[in-house]
């Protein structure tokens, strides 16, 4: 059908087509980009996609500030979920990198001051995301106009829908123009804590906690060590209950976590059950929120019949009582 020559042509352009890709829309790609622009001292937009793979965050974002500084004081709605969630991930911006939704509260007449604030913040926040909802209606598109500004963002959405791709923060980041790295991974951070203000309780509200998270004396090794979850008392065989929609992405036994699952919600939220005596779901099975999931127990590292159960938002494990409503009965402290 072709002659030689034209086959010859048509080969180089697809395998420049797929050099192409590689380049652009692959973690192997931004790591080789990213090296270079250290290399040369020059810029590199290969952060977000590095950041969406690998939940890192660029340099210009914190993850001290997210997480609440208390426990909430009643449930949210989505919405409130979605500004409290903004609100932090523009906390752990840094000063320069504030500057597009700096600007954008002054266009609508939003504080700039109310928006940092640790009280009127997501007050503040929900304004902001109210004031974009007619332009921007996805959520998704909406947080990375908040973090970018409108103009780049309607552009990341213009090109992604001339692509035929859903408007997902993954490819709208990697349609925004250089230099608006921390304003994805901090709208992918705002999507993160939304998702995690949402996440239902493992086992029964009444549940005691024998241990919170924090620094404690560890009961078994004898020193001071981390306890990345919260360590909920219940006797064995009690119903373990998945906390949200996820993917199951470890299910099996070590000597440390005995039977433990971990459960991947998207966006950076994972959470894990450990000490189980029997577990009912296995790797790669969708879960649905509420759903069984396990039976509670006292395998591994344990000194006595309890669920250990972790949030983590971007492979850094987080204190889940932070993210409740209600303040929960707690049997000791942590060290300070």
């Amino acid at each position: 059908m072709f002659s030689r020559n034209a086959r010859g042509l048509l080969d180089f352009l697809m395998a420049a087509l797929c050099l192409w890709t590689a380049w652009h829309h692959t973690p192997a790609g931004a790591l080789v980009r990213r090296g270079g622009a250290w290399l040369f001292n020059s810029r590199s937009t290969a952060r977000p996609l590095l950041a969406y793979y690998g939940g890192v965050s660029s340099s210009g974002v914190s993850t001290s500030a997210l997480v609440p500084s208390a426990p909430l004081v009643r449930p949210l709605s989505d919405a409130e979920a979605l500004a409290y969630g903004t609100h932090l991930a523009l906390k752990g911006l840094q000063q320069k990198a504030r500057q597009p939704t700096l600007a954008l509260a002054a266009e609508l007449g939003v504080s700039s001051e109310a928006l940092l604030d640790e009280t009127q913040g997501p007050v503040a926040a929900r304004r902001l995301l109210d004031g974009l909802a007619a332009d921007f209606p996805n959520e998704e598109a909406r947080l990375t106009a908040v973090f970018a500004g409108r103009i780049p963002a309607r552009y990341a959405l213009e090109r992604v829908s001339a692509e035929g791709g859903a408007p997902t923060l993954e490819l709208l980041s990697k349609q925004l123009p250089p230099g608006f790295e921390d304003a994805s991974v901090a709208a992918a951070q705002a999507l993160a804590l939304t998702t995690a203000f949402g996440l239902a309780w493992p086992v029964p509200d009444s549940t005691r906690i024998s241990s919170p998270f924090g620094y404690r004396l560890h009961p078994t090794l004898g020193r001071r060590k981390l306890h990345t979850g919260v360590d909920l008392s219940v006797p064995v065989g009690t119903a373990v209950h998945g906390v949200e929609e996820g993917i199951v992405r470890r299910a099996s036994e070590d000597a440390v976590n005995g039977r433990v699952l971990i459960i991947d919600h998207g966006g950076g939220v994972t959470t894990a059950y450990c000490h189980n005596s029997e577990l009912l779901v296995r790797v790669g099975q969708r879960v649905q929120r509420g759903e069984l999931i396990a039976r509670s127990g006292n395998t591994g590292r344990s000194t006595g019949p309890h669920l250990h159960y972790q949030l983590e938002l971007s492979a850094q494990p987080v204190d889940p009582l932070r993210f409740r409503a209600r303040p929960r009965p707690v049997a000791t402290e942590p060290l300070p």
